[in-house]
C-alpha cells in the first residue's frame, strides 16, 4: 500500500510538472479537461486515482505521450 501511495504522489507531481512547463494553471487545464480544478488537485495530490480516459485527454492536451507519468526517476 505504501509503494502504491509513493507511485501516486510521483505520477501527481509528473502532471503537475508538465501542466507548469506548459504553463498552465490547474484551473486552465481543468477546464481543458472538462473536470473540475479540485478534482485536478486530488489527482496531482494522490488524493484521487485517474481514469484511463482522462489519462489519455490529460496526455493529447499536455502533448506529452502517456508513459512519461510514469517515469519515475
Amino acid at each position: 500500500m505504501e509503494n502504491e501511495n509513493k507511485k501516486l504522489q510521483n505520477f501527481g507531481r509528473n502532471i503537475a510538472k508538465y501542466r507548469k512547463q506548459k504553463k498552465l494553471t490547474q484551473n486552465q487545464l481543468a477546464e481543458l479537461l472538462d473536470i473540475t480544478r479540485e478534482h485536478l488537485a486530488k489527482i496531482e495530490t494522490a488524493k484521487r486515482g485517474i481514469s484511463i480516459n482522462l489519462l489519455f485527454r490529460l496526455s493529447d492536451t499536455l502533448e506529452v505521450a502517456e508513459k512519461e507519468f510514469f517515469n519515475f526517476d
